[in-house]
Formats: C-alpha cells, sequence, structure tokens
C-alpha cells in the first residue's frame, strides 16, 4: 500500500510540474516572441523578415515547450522523438505544397525579388506587398482587395516588381490622324512633356513616329518620371496632351466606315458611320 502511494505521489507530482511548465512555458514564449519584435524592429530589419521569423520562432519554441513538458511526465524522448520523425515524415508526404510553400518563402527571403510595401504583379494578380509569411504572400489590390498567393508559386514563377527603382518610364502609343501635321503634334507632345513639372528631364522625353496604323500615325511617346509621382504625372500628361493637341489642331482619329450603294437610277449614294471598331 505504501508502494502504490509513493507511486502515485511521483505521478501526481510530475503532473503537477508539467502543467506548472507548461504554463509558465507559454508565458515564457510570449515573452521571447515580444523582447524578439521589439529587438527586430529596434535594429530595422526588413518587415518581410520578421513576418517571417516570428511564426517560425513561435512555433519551434512550442515544439521545444511540448517535448520538456513530455520528459517531465516521464515519456522517452528518444521514443517521443521517433514518433515525431514518423508523424513528420507522414504530414510530410501529405502536405508537400506547404513544404515548398515554406522552401518559397525562404528564398524570396533570401535573393529578395520583392519586399514589403513593394507593388508588384505576380501569379495573375497585382497589388503592394503587405506580409510575406511562412507559406503566403498577401497582396492588397488598388481596389483594396486581399490576395493570398503561395509562396511555392511566386518562387517558381515571372514576377514583374514596379517598386524596384526609383523612378519609371511610361510607353504611350498614341495615334495622329493622316490629314493632320505630324511634326506639329510631335512638336505639341514635347512641349507639354518639358514643361510638365513632374517629368524628368535626364532621361529627356523621346516623341518618334514609330508605326502607321489603320486610322493615323502612330507616335511612340516615352517619359520618365519618379515612382511616387509616376500616376499622377501620367494622368495629367494624357490630358495635357489631348489640350495642346486641341489648340495646335491637331486630329485624334476616331474609326469610321464609308458604305457606297446604287440606287435603281444607278447612282451612287453614300453613307458615313462613325466609331465602332
Amino acid at each position: 500500500m505504501n508502494f502504490l502511494n509513493t507511486v502515485a505521489a511521483s505521478y501526481l507530482g510530475r503532473i503537477v510540474l508539467a502543467a506548472l511548465l507548461w504554463f509558465l512555458g507559454r508565458k515564457a514564449i510570449q515573452l521571447v516572441l515580444d523582447i524578439l519584435e521589439r529587438r527586430l524592429s529596434k535594429v530595422r530589419v526588413d518587415q518581410s523578415l520578421r513576418s517571417f521569423l516570428l511564426p517560425l520562432a513561435k512555433v519551434s519554441l512550442q515544439v521545444l515547450l511540448i517535448l520538456t513538458v513530455a520528459a517531465t511526465l516521464g515519456v522517452e524522448i528518444t521514443t517521443f522523438a521517433a514518433i515525431i520523425g514518423a508523424v513528420s515524415f507522414a504530414i510530410g508526404l501529405a502536405f508537400q505544397g506547404s513544404l515548398a510553400n515554406f522552401a518559397g518563402g525562404v528564398l524570396i527571403l533570401v535573393l529578395k525579388p520583392f519586399r514589403v510595401g513593394d507593388f508588384i504583379e505576380a501569379s495573375g494578380f497585382s497589388g503592394t506587398v503587405k506580409e510575406i509569411q511562412v507559406f503566403y504572400t498577401i497582396l492588397r489590390t488598388t481596389n483594396n482587395q486581399k490576395i493570398i498567393i503561395p509562396n511555392a508559386d511566386l518562387s517558381n514563377s515571372s514576377a514583374i516588381n514596379y517598386s524596384a527603382y526609383d523612378t519609371r518610364r511610361t510607353d504611350l502609343r498614341l495615334a495622329v490622324s493622316y490629314q493632320s501635321d505630324l511634326k506639329q503634334a510631335k512638336e505639341a507632345v514635347m512641349k507639354v512633356a518639358e514643361n510638365h513639372p513632374l517629368i524628368l528631364k535626364d532621361p529627356a522625353p523621346q516623341i518618334v513616329m514609330g508605326d502607321y496604323g489603320p486610322d493615323g500615325a502612330i507616335l511612340y511617346i516615352r517619359v520618365w518620371a519618379r515612382l511616387a509621382d509616376y500616376w499622377t504625372m501620367y494622368f495629367d500628361f494624357l490630358e495635357q496632351i489631348k489640350e495642346a493637341f486641341d489648340r495646335a489642331g491637331v486630329e485624334i482619329p476616331y474609326r469610321q466606315m464609308d458604305v457606297r450603294l446604287k440606287d435603281g437610277l444607278g447612282e451612287t449614294i453614300r453613307l458615313e458611320t462613325q466609331g465602332g471598331s
């Protein structure tokens, strides 16, 4: 009877100690994570790396706590580790995609094709990178939608990073009627570009005739702006070109079709339709 009491007391003591370790361990993990987050912020670690490291550190510490509690309860760690290894292998086979996403996240953080705050286009979506998590990257679109893209897709496919450089070029293709003076049209666009406060002088604006279109000559217009000013410049530049063409009498062509019919007397009737495509 004394032996049973001793064994019961021993197991009860282990259970109490394990519960205490579990309670204190969770508090300690939260404290460590808070300190780690403050430390990473203080040393100005990239936001992309922070959003990746903190969840990883949390999972690692929780696994360590579980192993410690199990050892306190008398579970053989070697046996427990073997069980975890077998379960991990099975889970790995079942979640190969998740492992690929994890590896993709590591590649993104190491190679840095984009960072938090960059505007990118990838996997058929475009938006500002808000978070790079362990398995997914989260974008916010221009119309405020949340897009979640697996990291494996981002690391194994092409992506456009519009925020990679401080300046950006806009490429416009603008049709000018064949009846209009092409030289006058080019001069009107160049004058707008040279006087626009958001268009850079270096590299210099470029306006050339690039093609013959079905409705008019095609001007290729290339101007540069700082990344922060790009869209403001773009929309304002288009508006000012239209106003300059109106002042210079330059016509922007529109689709039209001439239909000629013969009446019963053999005379031609001409019908003109506008618009369409």
